[in-house]
């Protein structure tokens, strides 16, 4: 099977599954199984028609940034960065990335601002306070800087959205928090909070950058002029600017709406 071939294979079986947990878990499926090389070739014709504005290709890379944003896959993504670079991938070279983090070590120091958490309380206890339907528990759990805590926070049915760009966009952050944020596809996916992740300098770097390839040029305009971003965070979102069609052949193809 070609590149192509197995590109389609992907992102056909991929948006064949209902649910985002659904697909990100057949994509992860797929990353682990298959040989780097075939599995890079096939990704980088995703990756690059997602950049050209293809709906399905897009949709597919949304499941695909879930699956390298999980845990424990960092070893595989290491191999398709190398497999990228090797073979001038450049399409998922942009996604696999892993810029230079500027100011990560003086942003994750310290304790950040509006953790109220009860230093008397049990990670076990914080956890549990996390399930429940208490907004102002709720909003004091939110300054936790445990990433487990957080993880049940975000299940919370009572969190809001704004909840978590609040969340997302706090300074100083924490980069195992910003990760939790990234890896929950019930939040991760809201363009808002996309937007608090990639701009907060805190959040680790190559998330930041997966997450840059899926803004819209608005989006990427808007990171790009942000202060405080990396620049190589910048770079990543300029980069993708340029591969981006113009918004008036996007509308010509019916692409944009």
């Amino acid at each position: 099977m070609d590149r192509y071939a197995r590109a389609e294979a992907i992102v056909r079986t991929t948006l064949s599954l209902a649910g985002a947990a659904l697909r990100a878990s057949y994509v992860e499926s797929v990353i682990r199984t298959s040989d780097i090389e075939a599995l890079a070739r096939a990704l980088d014709v995703v990756c690059e028609r997602a950049e050209q504005a293809e709906a399905a290709p897009r949709e597919a890379l949304l499941a695909i940034v879930d699956a390298l944003n999980a845990e424990g896959m960092e070893g595989v993504v290491q191999r398709l960065r190398e497999q990228a670079a090797g073979d001038s991938l450049l399409a998922l070279d942009r996604l696999v990335r892993s810029p230079d983090a500027e100011a990560s070590a003086s942003s994750t120091a310290g304790t950040p601002h509006g953790d109220a958490r009860d230093p008397s309380a049990t990670l076990g206890r914080r956890k549990f306070l996390a399930r429940r339907p208490d907004r102002e528990t709720l909003q004091r759990l939110l300054g936790d800087p445990h990433p487990d805590v957080i993880r049940s926070v975000l299940r919370n049915p009572r969190l809001t959205e704004d909840d978590v760009v609040r969340l997302a966009a706090r300074r100083p952050g924490r980069a195992e928090v910003l990760a939790e944020v990234a890896r929950s596809t019930k939040w991760s996916h809201r363009p808002r909070v996309r937007v608090a992740l990639v701009a907060n300098p805190a959040t680790p770097p190559e998330v930041a950058a997966r997450i840059a390839g899926l803004l819209l040029r608005p989006e990427l305009h808007l990171v790009a002029r942000l202060p405080g971003v990396p620049r190589s965070v910048r770079a990543v979102c300029l980069e993708h600017l340029q591969r981006r069609p113009p918004v008036e052949s996007l509308r010509r193809a019916g692409k944009l709406h």
